[in-house]
């Protein structure tokens, strides 16, 4: 459900109406997307098949991203931490904090995600789903960095994670 303003209406998106992103490491479920007057948020679940990895090193200048984990096991880089979130637990990363998601070894992951102030990120992450599915240029990922305020860094802490799992 897309609205412009949320002071004043109530937000409502049925889980048979929400639209779905499907790649081959995850299904994401596009649940609200706002950027009104009141800061709005972008609210979305990510369902992670085993092994999964949500998002390279990366950090939000302007909002804070939250997770919640509905079930499964997700690991988290935060800063140069690295953590694993289990089912009900929530982390709030704020702004300018580098940080990175995967499934944790071994395990799947439900993920709720909320970002606020909202910016209306739906695009973006539609975009992920078609450069996951091969029919995007991973350049446009780049390219819209500014845009939907995910700007990429290199973490030798993240990388090394990955490598060993």
């Amino acid at each position: 459900m897309d609205s412009n303003d949320t002071n004043h209406a109530p937000l409502l998106t049925r889980a048979d109406e929400a639209e779905t992103s499907a790649d081959p490491s995850s299904v994401m479920t596009l649940l609200v997307d706002t950027d009104g007057p009141g800061g709005g948020f972008t609210t979305y679940r990510s369902t992670f098949a085993e092994g999964a990895v949500g998002a390279p090193a990366h950090f939000h200048t302007k909002a804070t991203e939250l997770f919640f984990v509905i079930s499964g096991s997700l690991r988290v880089l935060v800063g140069e931490e690295i953590t694993v979130l289990n089912a009900g637990d929530f982390l709030a990363v704020p702004p300018h904090t580098p940080h990175a998601f995967a499934a944790a070894p071994g395990c799947r992951a439900d993920v709720l995600f909320t970002f606020t102030p909202g910016m209306a990120r739906f695009d973006y992450l539609r975009l992920l789903g078609s450069v996951m599915r091969g029919e995007a240029d991973p350049k446009k990922i780049a390219e819209s960095s500014e845009r939907y305020d995910n700007h990429y860094v290199d973490s030798p802490v993240w990388r090394d994670a990955l490598a060993a799992s």
